[in-house]
């Protein structure tokens, strides 16, 4: 909205002499930064009035675990409210429309998956949390509508973006203009995605991310301070995608238009660094799927646009790990009859079970997570 104001209105502000203040609003790196003060303060304001009117409403956490041990541990948080991730989509979006390019159409397509996958999350807490005569939304129905998602995203993405990509001329990617390509790390040669293999590649991303995201909350900061890395690198991924000179020399297509998302990426930090205030040990306040689905929904589509789904399976390690124990732990438990890998999953539990306190658990996991942000930023120049 403010970039909307500074470059419509150029003239006035150099007609009243105030060009050279209004002039720093056309810069990204300065609205980023801004985007993530924003979105800090915003939920700092709204987060204690919407935690007390959870409260009211008794909008407690659903504590059912098939582990004695871990239902006694969590018996406790019964009270804590949940579904606050209604926090980090309000702040998300405000400091995205404030500070953002409000006609760029990346920024369109970035509020619409934080809305989207905020109110079905928002439907399946609401279920189990209030209505309480179902356990939430059937996983079949959730996927359906992120499927939905990935792929209007992925149509206009493929429609807007193929042929505006530009590859370095030392890439060899000859189908330019005809396919997709994807970066992959360590290797300065992208694959060529056909329109399907892209579909595929977009609902793997969207369905994947959101729902890895939603694993992860079962700890108090642990997603949120997770999702701050992966939130990190993709800001300056985002950023470095919108300059053909910063992406000619790292070796990855530069996307028109797409440095906006920086903007939008630090929304998205410095809304769960504010909403990690309340969540963090012990938390106040859960984001519940309200908050998990469109978190890790908003990260797949920047690594959709930037074009670096491959990088993000390395940034968000965390995610990918507690994922991944759960597709191992049900694929033995099914093929073995019963037997399992780990004591329990999400992985963090089986930890947890291990005799990891939960504080330990969430701060080693953040130092996983760490550590894989790193690891995604050197392959960077890697190729």
């Amino acid at each position: 909205m403010l970039y909307y104001f500074a470059t419509h209105f150029e003239v006035f502000w150099r007609s009243v002499g105030l060009w050279k203040f209004v002039n720093v609003f056309r810069y990204e790196t300065f609205r980023t930064s801004m985007a993530v003060l924003t979105a800090f303060m915003l939920t700092m304001f709204i987060g204690p009035l919407i935690v007390r009117l959870l409260l009211r409403l008794k909008i407690g956490s659903s504590v059912d675990f098939d582990q004695a041990k871990i239902n006694e541990i969590y018996a406790a948080k019964g009270s804590t409210p949940t579904m606050g991730g209604v926090i980090i989509i309000i702040a998300i979006a405000l400091a995205t429309v404030i500070w953002a390019d409000i006609e760029n159409f990346y920024i369109y397509l970035g509020l619409l998956t934080v809305v989207w996958l905020g109110v079905l999350g928002f439907v399946d807490d609401y279920l189990k949390l209030v209505v309480k005569s179902r356990h939430g939304l059937k996983s079949w129905e959730k996927i359906l509508f992120q499927i939905g998602l990935a792929v209007i995203l992925g149509a206009f993405v493929w429609t807007y973006g193929k042929d505006a990509i530009q590859l370095p001329p030392t890439v060899d990617f000859p189908q330019a203009g005809q396919a997709m390509p994807l970066s992959l790390p360590f290797w300065k040669h992208p694959i060529a995605l056909s329109l399907g293999a892209f579909m595929c590649v977009s609902i793997l991303v969207i369905a994947g991310t959101s729902n890895a995201v939603n694993l992860a909350d079962g700890m108090d900061g642990l997603a949120s301070g997770s999702m701050a890395l992966v939130a990190l690198v993709f800001m300056m991924v985002a950023y470095v995608a919108g300059r053909p000179d910063y992406s000619s020399y790292l070796l990855f297509p530069t996307v028109p238009e797409a440095g906006e998302l920086a903007i939008y990426c630090g929304a998205v930090l410095g809304a769960v660094l504010g909403f990690l205030w309340f969540n963090c040990h012990p938390a106040r306040v859960f984001m519940g799927d309200t908050g998990s689905l469109p978190l890790g929904g908003a990260i797949g589509f920047v690594a959709m646009v930037t074009r670096q789904e491959v990088m993000l399976f390395i940034v968000g390690g965390v995610f990918v790990m507690e994922a991944l124990s759960v597709i191992i732990q049900v694929t033995y438990f099914r093929a073995s009859h019963g037997k399992r890998i780990f004591l329990m999953t999400p992985i963090h539990h089986h930890f947890q079970l291990k005799g990891w306190t939960e504080t330990q658990t969430v701060v080693r996991f953040w130092l996983i997570g760490a550590m894989c942000a790193a690891l995604a930023l050197a392959t960077l120049k890697l190729r």
